[in-house]
């Protein structure tokens, strides 16, 4: 799923347009087979962040714009092999801090009991206990006979949609929003039953959360709130500070809101530091969208939020949890992470 969600940013997607696609099929396959939803959920998210800055993605188009409109000399390689390894050493260190030993040991007893004398099915217990997980696994009589769904005119309807709102969104450049309540309304025309069973299982309490919490900081970004934090800071004596800082302002603020907002909003805040000769463009640019990428896994984000809402229904309080604080751990060390590594230590 990592892979799957960095490749469609890549070539092009969107980031939440990816995860809407990506992080429901996801969540049901982690539920299937006892995967740490924390674990699959994290995986899709840093999957699309790794790809953000592609030179075909929108955010690396919008960022490198952003960055030639200023006068900075940015260099789009650097910016998106540096966001890329950074998720990717993310993603090895969630895969194997959220389960994944548990799961390449399960996947070995499953194998050896699959090929024992009798036909037996493995199945994986798997418990959540905050961020560590446990596995366990126990072999049973295989089944002779398996149900099988017959593919009714809902089911074709809704893999219909499914595809129309994929081709839509990657290919047609189309919101995906207003596709995604267009499919819903001709499925409700189609099955009102069903429909009326889908609507009670929205989580109406992350929507509004998503909701207030993008109107608050849209606010905030309107009356002048984060273009003050970036003036004050930019004047700061001494520029790697100064770039520490708004590295912070720009996790800060991207944990709640648009990142590709933020990063409009404080790149030009950095030339008066690269003036200095004391910063590097590439080395500060890269910091900085690092900082403000990576953190869109908070649940107050639209990728998180997405998560959250496709966890299963018992354990989505234990995903929101969790998600905040691996939200919140990214806001306080990512910029301190890649502001040392790319502008104190690369020098770029």
């Amino acid at each position: 799923m990592f892979t799957v969600s960095c490749v469609l940013v890549s070539l092009g997607a969107v980031s939440p347009a990816a995860v809407a696609i990506i992080a429901p099929i996801g969540m049901t396959f982690a539920s299937r087979y006892g995967i740490n939803p924390l674990l699959m959920g994290l995986m899709v998210v840093h999957g699309s962040a790794a790809g953000n800055f592609s030179p075909l993605g929108v955010l690396g188009v919008v960022t490198n714009g952003v960055v030639d409109t200023s006068g900075i000399a940015g260099d789009p390689a650097v910016l998106f092999l540096s966001n890329l390894v950074f998720n990717v050493l993310l993603g090895a260190g969630i895969y194997f801090g959220f389960g994944g030993r548990h799961l390449i040991a399960a996947g070995r007893v499953a194998s050896r009991a699959a090929t024992g004398d009798n036909p037996v099915s493995a199945k994986l217990h798997h418990t959540t206990s905050g961020p560590s997980t446990t596995a366990v696994i126990a072999t049973e009589p295989a089944s002779v006979e398996t149900a099988v769904l017959s593919l009714d005119r809902d089911r074709l309807v809704t893999l219909g949609s499914m595809v129309a709102l994929v081709i839509g969104a990657l290919v047609l450049d189309l919101d995906v929003g207003l596709m995604s309540l267009t499919a819903a309304v001709l499925l409700t025309l189609l099955s009102p039953g069903t429909a009326k069973e889908a609507v009670t299982q929205i989580n109406w309490s992350v929507v509004l959360l998503v909701c207030g919490i993008v109107t608050y900081v849209a606010l905030m970004q309107k009356i002048g709130t984060v273009d003050y934090l970036g003036n004050a800071i930019s004047k700061v004596d001494a520029p790697l500070l100064a770039a520490l800082l708004i590295c912070y302002i720009g996790a800060v603020v991207s944990a709640f809101a648009s990142t590709t907002g933020i990063l409009g909003a404080l790149i030009p805040l950095a030339v008066p530091l690269i003036a200095t000769g004391q910063v590097t463009a590439i080395g500060l640019v890269a910091a900085l969208s690092i900082s403000s990428s990576v953190v869109d896994s908070s649940p107050f984000s639209t990728n998180g939020a997405m998560v959250v809402a496709n966890a299963p229904k018992e354990q989505q309080a234990m995903v929101y949890r969790q998600l905040m604080k691996w939200g919140f751990g990214l806001v306080l060390a990512a910029p301190l992470v890649s502001w040392t590594a790319l502008t104190v230590l690369a020098g770029w």
